[in-house]
């Protein structure tokens, strides 16, 4: 590529854009300056870029690759349908599985669930597929999901609603929103979800199924689209903890890719930690979790009924207060705000991370974001107008600093719980499912969805692994508990959450 040298109206527009004033005595020195640079920033374009572990294609066989009609759709759970066989033998052997629709599967679209990328095709699988794929799994398609992820609901996808398979009326919750209803409809044994404010555990909440989300960086994002290199998880669902806990055992440890990922990072076997005993397990019950004005009565007496159950084998509870629990969805939006809109103008791959970049994925994203900006999801339209007036008038990324310094003493306040406690309990979502509704406002739609993710969000900004189990119905809607545990602890939440699945039927009247 050779570069064209700007005009010098063009210079100054961009000067006047960016707030860097420049008189017409300057203007022809900064044109020689930006000149000189371009000619050394074209030698970048004529070294060959090197490959790394996302582009050998250990399973290169990609077959029917379609998109599926509505009759054999009929929770609108799939975008993309195909079938892609694993390695002979290995521990998800037999399983078959189902990828978010934000994970690169090489040669087959990827769609971030927004008809802004439609027809975009990675050359890459993410570094979790080949673990999937090297374990024996079937992948079986590409899942639908909220536009951009920027929704906890699951009526914002460019592709349809998702309906919920256990409470058809109802949502199935976001934004893996495909993730959860496929699950829960028996179309596949595991799903892949991602979560940046709950979206793997919201989803597995009102769909009546298992999902982890695992320690910051504990599964490798490589791959996958982003939202906040401080927010990204990637994570198993199913109908059971020990589906979970093997696609875990799996999918975690490093990849030396990953920029997330701890520089020593240790894996546990994490189906060790199916054992049928919390005799001795200290439960704490997070006051905040149920007492918010929000918090339906129905499911915080359905979760506290669970959790008595695990009294009766032998746990000890113990109520706890976080105080700034209460004050982490402003915290969220700000991070996952700010966060969100950087990393989408920079190619919808971020900067300033130490890892390999998405360079094909930036290049298509870029070219589709300047041609079809009105394509955006009202969600991601209202954040970046939001981000860019406080930008210009109030400084953003101050607030952005403030807000993951105040997070790092919400940490704090979560690890001091768990120094005397081995896990800490509440409903992973507050409410009930909400009805399905077509009719609702921009505005209506938006802003309900938020309160999904009022339990949720605070362990994606505080990097605590969390799991939802479901543990009853209220208002004949699925009702979810959450175990959140001490950073790369999955082993004590996932031993909770078995121990809680033996012993009960949740759908039992």
């Amino acid at each position: 590529m050779t570069y064209r040298n700007p005009s010098s109206e063009e210079l100054l527009e961009i000067a006047e854009i960016n707030d860097i004033p420049l008189n017409e005595g300057e203007i022809d020195d900064y044109a020689e300056l930006v000149a000189d640079t371009l000619d050394l920033l074209e030698r970048v374009q004529e070294i060959p870029e090197p490959r790394f572990d996302p582009h050998d294609i250990a399973y290169p066989e990609r077959r029917n690759v379609h998109r599926p009609a509505r009759a054999d759709n009929p929770h609108n759970v799939w975008i993309t349908k195909a079938h892609v066989d694993g390695a002979d033998d290995g521990p998800l052997a037999g399983k078959t599985v189902g990828l978010k629709d934000n994970i690169a599967l090489a040669g087959v679209e990827m769609t971030n669930g927004s008809q802004l990328l439609e027809g975009y095709v990675p050359e890459i699988d993410a570094t979790i597929v080949t673990r999937l794929l090297d374990a024996g799994a079937t992948i079986t398609g590409k899942l639908n999901m909220e536009s951009f992820a920027f929704s906890g609901s699951s009526d914002t996808s460019d592709f349809g609603t998702v309906t919920n398979p256990r409470a058809p009326e109802y949502i199935a919750g976001g934004s893996s929103s495909g993730s959860g209803a496929a699950v829960a409809a028996g179309e596949v044994d595991i799903a892949i979800g991602g979560d940046q404010g709950g979206s793997i555990r919201i989803p597995s909440s009102c769909c009546g199924i298992v999902g982890i989300k695992p320690t910051t960086g504990l599964v490798p994002y490589t791959g996958i689209f982003p939202i906040d290199s401080t927010l990204d998880h990637t994570g198993p669902m199913a109908e059971t903890v020990t589906e979970v806990a093997e696609a875990l055992d799996v999918m975690a440890g490093a990849d030396g890719l990953d920029p997330r990922q701890p520089a020593a990072l240790d894996t546990d076997p994490y189906t060790d930690a199916l054992v049928d005993d919390v005799e001795g397990t200290t439960i704490a019950v997070l006051k905040e979790g149920f007492d918010r004005e929000e918090s339906d009565p129905e499911v915080n007496a359905t979760v506290r009924d669970a959790i008595s159950t695990l009294e009766s084998l032998g746990a000890e509870t113990v109520e706890v207060s976080v105080p700034r629990h209460l004050d982490s969805l402003a915290l969220w939006i700000a991070i996952a705000g700010y966060g969100g809109v950087q990393m989408l103008k920079q190619g919808g791959t971020g900067s300033l991370l130490d890892g390999w970049y998405d360079t094909g994925l930036a290049k298509t994203y870029d070219k589709f974001r300047r041609s079809q900006g009105r394509d955006f999801p009202d969600t991601v339209k209202a954040t970046w107008l939001t981000i860019a007036y406080l930008d210009r008038e109030y400084q953003g990324s101050a607030l952005y600093g403030k807000c993951q310094n105040i997070t790092l003493a919400m940490r704090e306040a979560y690890d001091e719980v768990l120094d005397e406690a081995d896990v800490i309990a509440m409903p992973t979502v507050p409410i009930k499912p909400l009805e399905i509704d077509p009719d609702l406002s921009r505005v209506e739609r938006i802003s309900r969805s938020l309160v999904t993710s009022l339990n949720t969000a605070p362990f994606d900004l505080t990097h605590h692994p969390a799991i939802s189990v479901p543990c009853g119905t209220a208002g004949g809607r699925p009702v979810g508990l959450m175990f959140v545990g001490e950073r790369f602890d999955e082993m004590s939440i996932l031993q909770a959450a078995y121990t809680y699945q033996q012993h009960t039927d949740w759908e039992a009247p």
